[in-house]
């Protein structure tokens, strides 16, 4: 890929992040052997199973990293870190198996039975999973397994020079700890030789010229011996993750707000190793629909399972790349507007390849994909107009506004119709309400009554949401927003809705004015 240096110009959050790891290169000593690959990772505790964190965490990684190799025309990777050699702290709500897995509290992911019965251990299992997930949505990356990493020896050369540096590496977290943790606290964490526990005691003795690891068992009081490499023993998180980005040479990783704490302290082992931390992108954690922190133990989030249930991944893409620094809401109310914004910027995008657009980072620069003539809000609203439960009742009206246009040429279009119909029997139906109209709205629907019947049957979108605004402005309403509110309550048994004058072209003047008649006609039974 060539080098474009003008997108450093480019008011985009992924452009902005990919100039910082490319000065980070810049600065740093060139290897003989010419441009070496930079290095982006994203991390994954296997103790649980994906979710829709992992998803934007590895997609804005994704990002930064294709703007950063357009900008500098440079090779880039990504690593998929799996953190599966932390020991298991408790048994998970969701999985079989649950007593047997009860005996293994403390032990590696890795070296505990998979209690699904379809991989050599339960860390493999998840790792599976994640393998899966990610390859489901086309992400380039690279697995990598922290069991390997330290059984393999790539961490070998790291974890003896944070045994030469064991004081000092201590002395940057005691601060953080309470008395009793302060006591105890080593960065080291042997792995017990007979229960195969990943041990959590104090070192008597930390001898990196002769590769040992020496602790008094709590259980026994037998003096331990544990060989620093080869996985005899794992790093503390913090001090694993400083670990892996001094032996890696990780250029850049982001985190969530809440982990601004371990960023920093990791970053200073780093530096006590003699590394330079990654380049850094702190991203604000998702909040429920009432604007507090989503919790898995609360259970008060959206799963990427019930988003793609009722929007297509590129919609999750879409609400993952606006404002990564801001906290944004993540619940049912989120999934229309992100489908409309993703679908108005592939238009964009199929105009004009702008690196500023969202849809130019979701789709690696351009997409042949032919979007949608429908906005979704609006296949929303026909689905509550005919109280659909099937996409082919929709089909019927999107062929008679869209001629020559089908779920094979249009295959997005086929996916949001679905889609349209799922949302609308879960959310919308449980929801709706038809208000009675005002005598004000009841006048201006009569008006429009007779606007709508002097109308050609084939009259576009725009010649109808002309003669509603014209409508609208012969009657007392205080603004144009009340009588498109009375149209959407009134008609629809909805709070709000896109242009209304698409919404007839789409339903037909026909049946809007079957719609309008019936409104009246429930406000004649009601009086």
């Amino acid at each position: 890929m060539t080098a474009d240096p003008s997108l450093r110009s480019v008011k985009a959050w992924p452009f902005e992040e990919a100039a910082k790891v490319a000065d980070r290169l810049d600065a740093a000593p060139k290897p003989a052997e010419g441009d070496r690959a930079a290095l982006f990772e994203t991390g994954y505790g296997p103790s649980g199973l994906p979710h829709i964190g992992t998803f934007g965490e590895v997609a804005r990684t994704t990002w930064v990293m294709r703007a950063y190799q357009r900008l500098t025309g440079r090779p880039a990777r990504l690593i998929a870190f799996s953190d599966d050699m932390d020991g298991l702290r408790k048994v998970p709500d969701n999985v079989p198996e649950k007593e047997m897995l009860a005996k293994h509290l403390g032990r590696p992911l890795t070296a505990i039975p998979d209690p699904f019965g379809t991989h050599p251990s339960f860390g493999a299992h998840n790792n599976a999973r994640l393998q899966a997930f990610l390859d489901a949505f086309g992400f380039e990356y690279e697995f990598a397994s922290s069991t390997h990493y330290y059984r393999s020896g790539r961490f070998d050369a790291a974890l003896l020079r944070m045994a030469e540096r064991h004081e000092a590496v201590r002395n940057v977290i005691l601060p953080t700890l309470g008395p009793e943790r302060r006591a105890t606290y080593s960065p080291f964490l042997p792995i017990h030789p007979e229960t195969g526990v990943v041990m959590q005691v104090p070192m008597e003795e930390v001898r990196p010229q002769d590769d040992l690891l020496v602790w008094i068992d709590p259980d026994t009081g037998t003096r331990q011996g544990t060989r620093i490499t080869g996985g005899g023993c794992k790093a503390q998180w913090k001090a694993d993750w400083a670990l892996r980005w001094y032996a890696l040479g990780v250029d850049y990783e982001m985190s969530g707000k809440d982990l601004i704490d371990s960023v920093r302290l990791s970053g200073a082992i780093c530096r006590i190793l003699g590394g330079t931390p990654p380049v850094g992108f702190t991203y604000e954690l998702f909040l429920d629909e009432h604007g507090q922190k989503i919790s898995k133990s609360k259970g008060n989030g959206l799963t990427i399972e019930e988003w793609l249930r009722y929007a297509p991944n590129e919609s999750l893409g879409q609400f993952m790349y606006q404002a990564p620094q801001r906290a944004k809401r993540l619940y049912f109310d989120s999934i229309p507007r992100a489908v409309d914004e993703y679908l108005a910027n592939l238009e964009k995008l199929k105009a004009q390849p702008d690196p500023a657009n969202p849809a130019f980072h979701i789709h690696n620069g351009g997409s042949n994909d032919p979007g949608s003539p429908i906005s979704f809000a609006m296949l929303l609203n026909l689905a509550s107009v005919v109280n659909a439960d099937d996409a082919a009742i929709l089909w019927g009206f999107i062929r008679r506004y869209a001629p020559g246009v089908t779920p094979d040429s249009h295959p997005m279009l086929a996916r949001l119709a679905d889609c349209a119909v799922a949302y609308y029997r879960d959310f919308v139906a449980p929801e709706k309400v038809h208000r009675l109209p005002s005598a004000t709205e009841r006048a201006a629907l009569e008006d429009l009554l007779q606007v709508l019947r002097a109308l050609p049957a084939d009259s576009d979108a725009e010649a109808i949401q002309n003669l509603l605004y014209e409508v609208g402005k012969r009657h007392d309403f205080a603004n144009l927003r009340d009588w498109f509110g009375c149209l959407y309550q009134v008609l629809l048994g909805q709070k709000e809705g896109p242009r209304f004058g698409g919404f007839v072209a789409l339903y037909g003047i026909a049946g809007t004015i079957g719609l309008i008649e019936t409104a009246l006609a429930r406000r004649a039974d009601a009086a």
